[in-house]
């Protein structure tokens, strides 16, 4: 697969947009010159006009609600003055961002609404959206007006990540991908990432359900089933504390028995080990005292407490973005949010009466290193003979 990969975003930086179009006919199976690829206004209007109301109507409460939640998290700028120094970390939106919308099994316009709307709140400029042709339904399309995306492709797979990581004379180059996708468009985010930024490499859903017997059975199935349906490799864990539980859960279980699994533990202690050692993407707590176990659970991608918070709240419509790692790697990354979609820059200015009396200990520092022409950047400035 990755030599696959490797020579289709090859085939793209030196083919330009003939190449998207022969991989899009070949992988696709439809036929696209390149004045075809971005999708029009004239079908973006068709679109918003033909997509059910009540739809459209949910799609922009979800977006009221995200940006409720992003904009209260955006970081602030900090200063430090002391002393004749000042001390700054301040932060800047990217200024173009590529999303992509996978297709396959279902259509996706969620990832639409979780992934645009952090950006936009960031400030970044251009939101460009690649996706598989057959997945660009009019909710697909009619999702990304409403949440500001400023260009719609109809390329998906490894050509859209390439197109998106290099340029063609009709899709615009990037400075950052994110959205999730199968195993080969997240092989083609793995060999584009330095040439562009990345969010994460996406794996599997998964969900980790914690619960004892306070907990509703029905909803527990429910929710186990409800990750399986992504796809076959989707995982699903139930830990209990509860044999009655446990038992019952494994009888009532009628599909997707291979993809669910069931662990019962003597007490809360151990399944909030187990849950920081697999770093699930979510984790269901359905316990007594649930907010409190959630303070102890350091590996996951997004917690949901209590009976009334299963994962589909967070996929679709409570604030935070949807988009989550997932393979273990909560252990050192975190889901995607308005931070992914900014760079911070430190901003240093000393006195020379600070410079002065900090020199000492810089040059000392350079000279240890063997970094000489360093200590007399310093030494220099701190010459009361010198010229002015």
């Amino acid at each position: 697969m990755n030599i696959i990969v490797k020579k289709i975003i090859e085939k793209v930086k030196k083919e330009d947009d003939s190449a998207v179009s022969y991989f899009t006919k070949k992988y696709d199976g439809v036929k696209l010159s390149p004045s075809d690829f971005m999708i029009s206004e004239k079908e973006i209007d068709t679109a918003l006009e033909n997509a059910d109301n009540n739809f459209l109507n949910a799609v922009k409460q979800a977006k009221k609600n995200i940006e409720i939640f992003q904009k209260k998290i955006l970081p602030k700028s900090t200063v430090i003055k002391k002393n004749g120094i000042i001390l700054k970390l301040i932060f800047n939106p990217i200024e173009k961002v590529g999303i992509y919308i996978p297709g396959g099994r279902f259509s996706y316009p969620s990832t639409i609404w979780m992934t645009a709307i952090p950006a936009k709140i960031a400030g970044v400029k251009k939101i460009v959206m690649v996706s598989p042709p057959k997945n660009l339904t009019k909710e697909v399309i009619a999702t990304a007006k409403i949440c500001g995306v400023d260009e719609i492709y109809r390329v998906g797979g490894v050509q859209g990540i390439a197109a998106l990581a290099c340029g063609t004379k009709t899709i615009p180059k990037v400075d950052k991908i994110v959205g999730p996708g199968n195993v080969f468009v997240t092989e083609a985010k793995r060999q584009v990432f330095g040439d562009v930024g990345i969010d994460m490499l996406a794996g599997p859903s998964e969900v980790l359900i914690i619960a004892d017997d306070t907990a509703n059975p029905d909803f527990i199935i429910s929710d186990l089933t409800a990750q399986c349906e992504h796809d076959k490799n989707a995982k699903a864990t139930l830990v209990s504390v509860s044999k009655k539980l446990s038992e019952f859960v494994k009888n009532k279980i009628s599909e997707y028995k291979t993809q669910i699994k069931i662990i019962r533990v003597k007490n809360i202690e151990q399944a909030i080990k187990i849950a920081n050692e697999i770093a699930p993407e979510h984790i269901e707590i359905m316990t007594k005292n649930s907010d409190n176990i959630s303070r102890k659970i350091r590996n996951v991608g997004a917690i949901f407490l209590g009976n009334y918070s299963p994962v589909a709240v967070g996929d679709y419509f409570a604030g935070p973005s949807h988009v989550l790692p997932t393979n273990g790697t909560a252990r050192f990354s975190s889901g995607l949010s308005v931070y992914d979609f900014l760079k911070s820059s430190s901003v240093i200015s000393y006195e020379k009466s600070a410079l002065k009396k900090s020199a000492k200990e810089i040059m000392k520092l350079a000279e240890t290193e063997g970094l000489f022409e360093h200590a007399n950047s310093v030494k220099i400035r701190t010459l009361d003979n010198l010229a002015k």
